[in-house]
């Protein structure tokens, strides 16, 4: 069974800093996408940013551009989001993601974690 686990959030200042941290278990062959989502209330899940293994970078938001930094270990199948500079308006529910494949030549699946709450207020 894939299993997504995230750690590292809860409550700072405006401008202050986070460190999310996700690491997925279990039969991985191989992770296309690998990266995070936030939901505000009563909203859908938002792209926050993501990294792709076939191009060894991460795209990102506008709404985080050069605020956030995804950084990806293959072998330890770990994502880890750096939140710098956060505002009032990055208060929400954070999901770790990941598109992958538990066997050779086998379909890719999207798998979530079960969120992390991140509170920007002073």
């Amino acid at each position: 069974q894939v299993e997504l686990v995230e750690s590292g959030g809860g409550s700072v200042q405006p401008g202050g800093s986070l460190r999310l941290s996700c690491v997925a278990s279990g039969p991985i062959f191989s992770i296309t996408e690998m990266g995070w989502f936030r939901q505000f209330p009563g909203k859908q899940r938002e792209l926050v940013g993501t990294f792709v293994t076939a191009t060894g970078s991460a795209v990102y938001a506008d709404s985080v551009k050069g605020r956030f930094t995804i950084s990806r270990d293959n072998a330890k199948n770990t994502a880890d989001l750096e939140m710098n500079n956060l505002k009032p308006e990055d208060t929400a529910v954070y999901y770790c993601n990941a598109d992958l494949r538990t066997r050779d030549l086998g379909p890719y699946y999207t798998y979530w974690g079960q969120g992390t709450q991140v509170t920007v207020s002073s």
